[in-house]
Order: C-alpha cells, then sequence, then structure tokens
C-alpha cells in the first residue's frame, strides 16, 4: 500500500491537478505549493533547473501538500537516482519509445530486487535518519509515469504499460506531433488519433493517462477529464507569469485610454 497520495491516485485513476515549474527559484515553488496543486513537477529537460536547483524547490514546497516531482532530463539510472534521493515523489521520464525504455526507468526507480536503485543516506530518508522505513516503503512509494511522445511509443503503448511499475503515462503533444510529421500542429487528425490510442490503451491495462493543458479553460478542462485523462497538469510558471503580466499591462492601457479620451 502506497503512502504517496499522487501514487495512489494514478493506481486509482483519480484526477490529480498539477502544475510545471520552469523557472527554478524556491519562491516560485513556495507560491505554487501554497496555490493547493495536487503535485508540481519540476522540469530538468527542458530548462535549466539541475539538482541542486531541483533540492532548493522541493526544499521549498516541503510542509505544503503539493508533491514534488521531477521530469528527468533523460532516462537515464543516475538522473533518476539522483532525483529520488533528494527527495522527489516520483518521476517524469521522458522519450519512452518502447517496453525496454520503461522497464529501464522502473528500474532505475526502484530498490532491488525490482530495479538497480542504490542506496544512501540522503534527504529522502532524513540523511539516514529513517533509512530502514524509507528503505522498506520507497517501491511502493515512488510513482514512475512515463513520456508517450512518439510515434514509435504510440505504437508500442500496449508493451510499455505491461511493464510493471509503469504507474501512467504522460503524453507530449508537441514532440508527437513532430513524429508524425505536422511539427506543432498538436490538433492534427494524426496526433489526435495517436493521443485516443494512447487514452484507450491506459483504459485498457488499467493505467493513467496524463496530459499537459497549457491554457487551462473550463471547457479545455472538462473536455480533457471526459477524454479519459486523470493526472492532468495545468499551465506552467511561465504561462502564468506571461498571462498575468500581459494581462495587467492590457488592462492598464485600456484604462489610460479611457482617461485620455
Amino acid at each position: 500500500m502506497t503512502h504517496n497520495p499522487v501514487r495512489r491516485a494514478l493506481l486509482e485513476r483519480r484526477v490529480t491537478l498539477g502544475t510545471w515549474i520552469q523557472i527554478g527559484h524556491p519562491a516560485v515553488a513556495e507560491v505554487l505549493a501554497h496555490a493547493g496543486y495536487d503535485w508540481i513537477a519540476i522540469d530538468m529537460e527542458h530548462t535549466d533547473i539541475d539538482a541542486p536547483g531541483f533540492a532548493a524547490l522541493a526544499r521549498a514546497m516541503h510542509g505544503r501538500d503539493a508533491a514534488p516531482l521531477a521530469r528527468v532530463r533523460e532516462n537515464d539510472t543516475l538522473a533518476v537516482r539522483q532525483v529520488l534521493d533528494l527527495g522527489a515523489a516520483g518521476v517524469i521520464v521522458p522519450l519512452v519509445h518502447t517496453a525496454d525504455d520503461a522497464e529501464r526507468a522502473v528500474r532505475a526507480a526502484k530498490y532491488p530486487p525490482r530495479g538497480i536503485r542504490g542506496f544512501s543516506f540522503s534527504r529522502m530518508n532524513e540523511w539516514g535518519a529513517e533509512f530502514d522505513a524509507h528503505a522498506a516503503s520507497a517501491n511502493d512509494d515512488v510513482a514512475v509515469v512515463v513520456m508517450i511522445e512518439s510515434r514509435r511509443g504510440v505504437e508500442n503503448i500496449d508493451a510499455i504499460l505491461d511493464v510493471n511499475g509503469v504507474d501512467g503515462v504522460f503524453i507530449g503533444p508537441y514532440d508527437m506531433s513532430g513524429s508524425y510529421g505536422v511539427p506543432g500542429q498538436t490538433d492534427h487528425p494524426l496526433v489526435a488519433d495517436a493521443c485516443r490510442a494512447v487514452v484507450e490503451a491506459c483504459r485498457t491495462h488499467a493505467k493513467a493517462a496524463g496530459i499537459h493543458v497549457v491554457t487551462a479553460t473550463e471547457d479545455a478542462l472538462a473536455a480533457t477529464v471526459a477524454s479519459g485523462y486523470s493526472f492532468i497538469g495545468i499551465g506552467t510558471d511561465t504561462v502564468f507569469l506571461r498571462a498575468a503580466a500581459a494581462g495587467a499591462l492590457d488592462t492598464a492601457r485600456a484604462s489610460s485610454t479611457r482617461e485620455d479620451a
């Protein structure tokens, strides 16, 4: 039985709402964690956030309810191990194309005998003070979500979902659109059909399906849930900042124009 509420929700395919951090400052993590998200994924693939940066963000979130997740830079054993040792409640692993890729991600995240994660004293076990308890529960508590973001991944989705320890998938529509030859066209029928195929496979295998709703309107979120997604990312810190800043400026300009008139 897992003590990680995000992993429990993944296994039960209950809706969770999270967001993404691309700005590597602890104040951002504090603000977003206080806002009430179920989880916050720290993007280490497409940003300059490194291991010390992740640790600082995870510390900023400590004591708040949002679970810190890491989208690691690659499907690499040490990359996965390191963020888990620094306190990640789970990993989102990019570019999983095959069952072998998924197996490699799971083995990196799990202690023996299931995997090859190394034992150590670190932040995740209070620097050794809770070593025994952590070692006994970590394999049940760590969430592993693999990213399906290629045509090859879609074609192998059933085999990927058969891998023991894969708790769910997270679709990357932009990379997927590129792999289908329609880069950036995330609404293209080829991409839409691929996403539906992944969600249907998740339903068949009783695994959670996830996706990123960058512009989180009420209609968009309702449609996402109705489509079968349960692990849902909303916006990013950069999107929130840009939208709020542009909106405030538009309001100010409109107000000053009315006064001039």
